[in-house]
């Protein structure tokens, strides 16, 4: 596989980032993954973080080198990772379950699988158009769906930021799932919604459309703080362009464009690499230090023994 990878995240007017965001992957199958920690809950970015850890965890388990039954390895390690929040907040003893959305893609084939519970999104673009992006589990996307409320209404209406799916909550989440055939050039982008909120799927389409994502994201992170100012959400995005199983010519590719390319060619079967849990760990010490990180990894592989085999 050859691919081009971007992921940036900002704290913007909040006083934590709560988003989380990384990717893994082996010799023939990539795993992206952002979530979103719920700030209406207590300890959201410790959701996002043990969602993003498990996730990961199991994928590195299953992709030996790509994952055999990619439709239910995403659903079933989102319900491991919901079940996994649970056994965290009973390590911890924390009063209520923190809570996060999350979407994840994987891509092996030339194929594209993704899944997602709450608001954070996938956007699947081509030549400047937005060929499918993921539906919102939110009230006003119901709303919308039902004609009740007009779409232009998605970004002011009082009910846009309540969510009826996410994990972490009491009932199980509603795992979506959809899948598509990638092309040599195709973007696929993972935000969350301090981005998508502030603008429009058309803007963010033809931003990638003339330039390298490793310039299209910053550019697409700087104009949502601009556009939330004062009370600018987290913005988080993770962004590939796609370039399929060829070894792609790089001549005339600028250094930036360069540094953002990966081959897998070289790894063996059993090789995987990952930027999830450095991600997870750079994203602060005030969540935890690198003991404190071994010591969750560690539980989360105790909460997965049992989790896993619901992949069997």
């Amino acid at each position: 596989m050859q691919f081009s990878v971007y992921q940036q995240s900002h704290i913007g007017a909040r006083k934590q980032n709560q988003d989380r965001m990384g990717y893994s992957y082996t010799r023939d199958a990539l795993l992206l993954v952002l979530a979103d920690g719920m700030g209406g809950h207590a300890h959201g970015e410790v959701a996002a973080t043990v969602a993003l850890q498990t996730i990961s965890l199991l994928f590195q388990q299953q992709a030996a080198p790509y994952v055999k039954k990619p439709e239910q390895f995403l659903q079933q390690a989102i319900l491991a990772a919901h079940e996994t929040i649970h056994r965290h907040r009973q390590v911890k003893g924390l009063s209520e379950t923190p809570r996060t959305t999350i979407v994840a893609a994987l891509v092996q084939h030339n194929a594209v699988v993704w899944a997602h519970c709450g608001d954070s999104r996938l956007y699947w673009l081509r030549d400047g158009q937005v060929l499918a992006r993921t539906r919102d589990h939110s009230h006003i996307e119901n709303l919308i769906a039902k004609g009740l409320v007009p779409a232009e209404q998605r970004h002011t209406h009082p009910d846009r930021n309540k969510l009826y799916n996410c994990l972490g909550a009491d009932s199980l989440p509603r795992v979506e799932l959809g899948q598509g055939v990638l092309q040599s050039g195709d973007v696929l982008l993972l935000c969350s919604d301090g981005l998508w909120s502030m603008l429009p799927d058309q803007q963010i389409a033809h931003s990638v459309q003339h330039q390298p994502i490793v310039r299209a994201v910053p550019a697409m992170l700087q104009a949502a703080l601009a556009a939330g100012g004062r009370s600018c959400d987290n913005v988080t995005a993770l962004a590939i362009m796609w370039q399929g199983s060829a070894v792609a010519d790089q001549r005339g590719k600028a250094a930036d464009e360069l540094s953002s390319m990966i081959s897998t060619e070289a790894l063996s079967q059993q090789e995987h690499s990952s930027t999830i849990a450095h991600t997870a760990a750079g994203q602060r010490a005030d969540l935890f230090d690198d003991a404190e990180i071994e010591k969750a990894i560690a539980e989360i592989r105790g909460a997965i023994a049992k989790s896993s085999q619901l992949l069997k």
